[in-house]
């Protein structure tokens, strides 16, 4: 019993990952977003990443005034659903 509750958290840490539903754009899907991003004015962006099937995730999106950005984009229209600061 003591070596299972010594080795709990170490399973939690492991299965952690596998359990993120998070995932990069395939080509053809980062090609549309930043066509979209670029349609917005953006000229410049970081990671960009599906969260939990639900929305696309856009770091640091660089506005044509210079501003700093993070997004989150409609999966279907891609259009800007949250921005923040």
């Amino acid at each position: 019993m003591k070596h299972l509750i010594l080795a709990a958290p170490f399973v939690l840490l492991v299965a952690t990952p596998a359990l993120a539903d998070d995932r990069p754009p395939t080509p053809d899907e980062r090609v549309r977003i930043e066509a979209a991003l670029r349609g917005e004015g953006y000229t410049s962006w970081g990671s960009i990443e599906l969260d939990d099937n639900r929305v696309w995730e856009v770091d640091d999106a660089i506005d044509d005034e210079g501003k700093e950005w993070d997004l989150e984009l409609d999966t279907q229209s891609l259009a800007i659903s949250k921005k923040d600061d």
